[in-house]
């Protein structure tokens, strides 16, 4: 028995803390017997004092154990079960491609993912936006879709790794959310409940990721790698950019269009198209389904080229509750906001910098994202046709058709996107889309 201010104290004046009191600790915020003025105040001491990568293992092991693990082995799949986790970013829909392209490679696909936070949008949000699409269906339904289509995109429940949703909540409030170790433990603790083979991490860098620089980003792909695998599960990062929009889309319903046209291969955004690719290149390899990064390619190619990523997407939405002829019918069940105009830039030149963060509060303004915990979102309102860095624009040239409900909505959000774009005379160099890989 532990006396939770003991705790707090230990790692205050910079000790380190055993595994048997972080696991106390950690069943304390799922049983409610520590106070949120406690987690509180071990928050701020982690992330003034930081923790070993032993004492972050133990964190991210009691958070996975505080609900259900799952345990896919007594379901006889024939493959390996993998993931993959965004730190997040604005036009970042890979997971809607990924997921099912992993899962027409002969992988399986058990996705939990989240909702938007601040600027950065949630796949989760994206995939409400599909009429009856089920994003929290019970473990049953979940491990049915999965074994039956190679992939399920759900959202967290309330079973899966407990003590880290309280966690998080309470560090959303105190300023403690950016604490590399407690960032570490959060995302682990969801995929280990997942109950993973394998998993890939993209680790955003730039002025639209939380993590704006690559040393800083480097730290967390390094943490996360090293206490994934440390933890049991074999775990690689990739470490890509975010100084503009990923996509060429940002929101909800139009980022699920734009997932929809890349899988059907009616248009593959570049940028996006080679960081898809990447990572579900590197997840293949770590699952044991292709003997390298060049036959892993190959496969992903293939399984793009003959629809069979785009029916495992198709599957896996009706399954889920959604509709049937999602892929053929997207403009139809996914409508976007009638007031649909292009925006201007009043200059001639080139595009040498995108504040990408602001791109993606222009979403959140229209009612994209939310501004508050409660917050009702409008899924068919956003950004398309976003131009990217080094293209010449002019008076007749837009950098994005905006969606709003509301003429006054849509040059609110209109006014931030023209002041998120920087345009000069000459072009800068082309910046990189993938920085690095971090294997174990």
């Amino acid at each position: 028995m532990f006396l939770p201010q003991e705790i707090i104290r230990i790692k205050r004046d910079g000790g380190v803390l055993t595994s048997d009191k972080i696991r106390f600790f950690v069943e304390g915020l799922t049983n409610n017997s520590i106070s949120e003025s406690q987690i509180s105040a071990l928050a701020m001491a982690i992330f003034f004092r930081g923790m070993t990568a032993d004492e972050t293992v133990a964190l991210t092991l009691a958070m996975r154990d505080s609900g259900t693990v799952l345990n896919w082995q007594a379901m006889d799949l024939d493959g390996p079960v993998l993931d993959k986790h965004s730190t997040g970013g604005v036009g970042d829909v890979v997971s809607l491609m990924l997921g099912p392209i992993i899962a027409a490679c002969g992988g399986f696909v058990p996705m939990i993912s989240g909702r938007g936070l601040g600027h950065t949008g949630g796949t989760l949000d994206k995939m409400d936006s599909i009429p009856g699409y089920q994003t929290l269906p019970d473990l049953e339904t979940f491990r049915r879709v999965v074994k039956q289509t190679g992939v399920a995109i759900i959202g967290q429940t309330g079973d899966l790794a407990p003590a880290d949703k309280r966690f998080y909540a309470t560090r959303d409030i105190t300023a403690t959310v950016e604490s590399i170790p407690l960032i570490t433990a959060s995302i682990l603790s969801k995929k280990l409940a997942a109950g993973l083979d394998g998993l890939v991490l993209d680790v955003k860098v730039g002025n639209g990721a939380v993590m704006q620089t690559e040393s800083d980003a480097s730290e967390l792909a390094e943490s996360l790698v090293a206490v994934a695998n440390g933890a049991g599960l074999a775990t690689s990062a990739i470490l890509t950019d975010m100084n503009e929009v990923l996509a060429e889309s940002a929101g909800n319903a139009i980022e699920v269009h734009e997932a929809i046209r890349y899988l059907t291969g009616e248009y593959r955004a570049p940028r996006l198209h080679q960081v898809t690719v990447a990572l579900s290149a590197e997840m293949l390899v770590l699952g044991g389904l292709a003997e390298d990064f060049e036959q892993a390619q190959t496969k992903v190619e293939q399984a793009l080229s003959s629809g069979a990523a785009a029916e495992r997407f198709s599957q896996m939405v009706g399954q889920l509750g959604g509709p049937n002829d999602l892929l053929s019918n997207y403009h139809r069940h996914l409508p976007l906001a009638k007031v649909a105009k292009p925006v201007f830039v009043n200059a001639t030149g080139v595009i040498t910098k995108i504040d990408t963060r602001a791109v993606g509060m222009a979403v959140v303004a229209l009612g994209g994202g939310r501004q508050r915990s409660a917050d009702t979102l409008d899924f068919g309102v956003g950004l398309d046709a976003i131009v990217g860095l080094g293209t010449y624009i002019d008076n007749k040239t837009p950098v994005a058709m905006l969606y709003a409900r509301d003429e006054a909505s849509w040059e609110h959000a209109a006014e931030r996107v023209r002041n998120a774009v920087t345009v000069a005379a000459e072009p800068v160099a082309a910046s990189k889309v993938i920085y690095r890989y971090i294997r174990k």
